[in-house]
């Protein structure tokens, strides 16, 4: 990948205060509270519904909170590298791999800035870290899935930020491409970065991940990987998960401090 370009000091833990979140006040996610210290690669999971990738676009500064906040640790949105789910990457636009990938040098040129040398030489040894070296001209939308989804990894590459969210980054991939992307987040896990990923595969979860968090509209367990996806608490929430009720009004506290929906 190439020696990392960041120099700046670490930022300190992510926190979630009192964090609510939701669309037009009817809450996904119920007052979380916890911390994402700096170098954590935390796999989010849950059922269908659950409010995880919520989550992720709040952590990304993509949805204000309903209720609470969440803490940075002194980074800004913009200093947060994610990768949304590849069925929400628009492939139609008449674009290249390289350009395409070449993108995530925005954070440092400017929209409208120039992409010198040394830029070019990051987007080529991204390329070649993924695996798609000798297809930059391939227009995107010729790409197969598991293809694209190098492409995305390697825009993240480029990006060359502290922190990183995915949302489910291993859906619909090939095994031989989800061993290769978990291989480059074990990378990024050695070089100290933040990795944030929803998933739904639990295997690897437990196999690639030190730490989840269980949710199911609120969460149900927050800790070492294989004790928080414990039979009991995927139990409880599946159930929870069920007995939601998706007509309910917005989350409120009391002025004693209890919530009531």
């Amino acid at each position: 990948m190439g020696a990392p370009l960041i120099q700046a000091a670490s930022p300190g833990p992510i926190r979630l205060v009192n964090l609510t979140l939701g669309y037009d006040r009817r809450p996904a996610v119920h007052h979380l509270e916890g911390e994402i210290r700096p170098g954590a690669a935390l796999a989010v999971c849950g059922p269908n519904g659950a409010g995880k990738s919520t989550l992720l676009k709040a952590l990304a500064g993509l949805l204000a909170p309903l209720g609470g906040r969440v803490d940075r640790g002194g980074s800004a949105a913009r200093d947060i590298a994610y990768l949304p789910q590849l069925v929400e990457v628009d492939r139609s636009f008449p674009i290249n791999l390289r350009d395409f990938i070449a993108m995530g040098s925005m954070c440092r040129v400017g929209l409208f800035g120039r992409v010198g040398a040394k830029e070019r030489a990051r987007v080529a040894q991204a390329i070649a870290r993924v695996g798609l070296s000798g297809m930059e001209d391939r227009p995107i939308d010729t790409l197969s899935g598991g293809q694209m989804q190098r492409v995305l990894f390697a825009r993240l590459i480029v990006q060359d930020q502290r922190v990183i969210l995915l949302d489910e980054p291993f859906g619909a991939i090939d095994e031989s491409t989800t061993e290769d992307l978990l291989a480059l987040i074990a990378e990024w896990r050695t070089e100290g970065r933040t990795v944030v990923a929803v998933l739904h595969e639990l295997d690897l979860a437990r196999r690639a991940f030190p730490e989840a968090m269980l949710l199911a509209r609120e969460c149900i367990a927050w800790g070492e990987t294989r004790a928080t996806l414990c039979a009991a608490n995927l139990a409880r929430a599946r159930a929870m998960s069920e007995a939601h009720d998706r007509q309910a009004r917005e989350c409120l506290r009391d002025e004693e401090g209890q919530h009531v929906h």
